[in-house]
């Protein structure tokens, strides 16, 4: 059985992490897009068999949590395939306001397929962006959203700031991703899965265990609760908290814009 590896150490001056494997920074975004590139028409099914169908229920969390009403201005960063963007549409309403947004093309591209199958269209824009710099007006939005996109940030603290930066006086800031859980046994069995099944499931799904692979090294190498409430502490957020969702195996961290 593979065991999972420690963890990289920090990076160093001009390079950080991809998976277990250090690299330049200038060299992460491409190789990040990559991977999104070659999974995107098998995203959502390989999302459904992964987490046997509980990211949805996680998603939904945090769309209860959001605080969006109607008339509202809502930004997904890393939209992926648009799963809370479908839901904030029904929060916010015609009036409302919803960009997507995502660093690589094919999955904005995939984002905008599934918003106009479900009908969603009119106050829906989208942008290719960079988490790290988005080019928005400051103070525009009252919720913005980053769902399982965090950890392939190069620079999160940046991103954060970014993020911050945009959102409204009285907003909301809502961080998805997967965390450490908070049971040891439950660990070792998570690891156990992630590091055994999940490429092979990638390999067999969509013929790429690579991009498997790295997601599972992606989510160790993430910052735990703690360490990103502090990241958001320090990026500006004010009461900053997380709530832990199938035993911390994923994190809902929720700061706001005082």
């Amino acid at each position: 059985m593979n065991q999972p590896q420690s963890r990289a150490s920090e990076r160093t001056e001009n390079q950080t992490h991809f998976g277990y494997q250090q690299v330049d920074e200038s060299a992460k975004e491409k190789l990040v897009g990559d991977v999104f590139s070659s999974v995107a028409s098998k995203y959502d099914l390989m999302n459904d068999i992964m987490s046997f169908g509980l990211h949805r229920l996680w998603k939904r969390f945090a769309v209860c949590l959001s605080g969006l009403k109607p008339g509202g201005h809502v930004l997904e960063v890393a939209s992926g395939s648009g799963d809370l963007a479908r839901h904030f549409a029904k929060q916010v309403g015609p009036s409302g306001r919803i960009v997507l947004t995502d660093i690589n093309a094919d999955m904005l591209a995939l984002g905008k397929s599934k918003m106009i199958d479900a009908g969603l269209v009119g106050n829906i824009e989208y942008a290719i962006a960079d988490a790290e710099n988005l080019e928005f007006e400051q103070d525009q939005f009252d919720c913005v959203a980053i769902s399982f996109g965090l950890r392939n940030v190069t620079r999160k603290e940046k991103a954060l700031a970014s993020m911050y930066r945009v959102l409204k006086p009285g907003g909301r800031m809502m961080v998805l991703e997967f965390s450490k859980p908070a049971l040891p046994r439950l660990s070792k069995i998570y690891d156990c899965y992630s590091f055994n099944a999940i490429p092979k499931i990638g390999k067999w799904v969509t013929d790429d265990e690579r991009s498997y692979r790295y997601l599972v090294e992606s989510i160790r190498q993430h910052p735990d609760q703690e360490t990103l409430r502090k990241m958001m502490l320090e990026a500006g957020f004010d009461e900053v908290k997380y709530h832990n969702l199938s035993a911390g195996i994923v994190a809902l961290h929720l700061g706001f814009k005082f």
